[in-house]
C-alpha cells in the first residue's frame, strides 16, 4: 500500500472534514457498501477526455475506492457543478501517469501509488453545489 492505513484513518477523521468545510477540494460523494449511508469523501479530481482520474493515495482497499466499486456509481461536486459518474475501473500507474502528465502533479515516486480510479461521465449538473455542504466522511 502506498501510504500507511493508519494514516488513511487519521487523514478520515481529522484532515477530510476540516477540507470539506473550506471548499477547496473536489468531493465525492458515494455510498457505504454495507452501511447504505451516502459518504462525502475531498479529494483532487482530473478531467481526462469525457472520464474522471483520481489519484488512490491510499490503495484500492481504501473505503471510497471500494464503495465505487461495489455501487458501480458516485457523483462528483467539482467547481460549481455536479458530475454524474459510472464505470468505475482501477487503472495501472503506467497507464494513468502519462494521461495525468501534465494535468496534475503526480505524487512522489517514494509513495509508491500504483493503482489509480477511472470514471466515466454520465451527465452534469451546472451551478447547483452549495458552498461548504455538510455531511458524512469517508477516507
Amino acid at each position: 500500500m502506498p501510504m500507511p492505513h493508519w494514516w488513511g484513518q487519521i487523514n478520515k477523521r481529522i484532515f477530510n472534514p476540516r477540507a470539506l468545510e473550506n471548499g477547496k477540494w473536489d468531493v465525492i460523494n458515494h455510498m457505504g457498501r454495507t452501511s447504505g449511508k451516502e459518504y462525502r469523501t475531498p479529494l483532487a479530481a482530473t478531467e481526462i477526455d469525457g472520464t474522471f482520474v483520481f489519484i488512490v493515495v491510499y490503495g484500492s482497499r481504501s473505503d471510497w475506492v471500494q464503495n465505487i466499486l461495489a455501487s458501480g456509481t458516485a457523483t462528483l461536486e467539482t467547481g460549481h457543478e455536479v458530475v454524474e459518474l459510472t464505470r468505475p475501473r482501477l487503472i495501472a500507474g503506467e497507464v494513468a501517469r502519462p494521461m495525468l502528465d501534465g494535468h496534475v502533479t503526480l505524487p512522489p515516486g517514494f509513495l509508491k501509488v500504483d493503482q489509480y480510479l477511472q470514471m466515466d461521465v454520465v451527465s452534469r449538473n451546472v451551478n447547483v453545489v452549495e458552498a461548504n455542504p455538510t455531511g458524512h466522511l469517508s477516507g
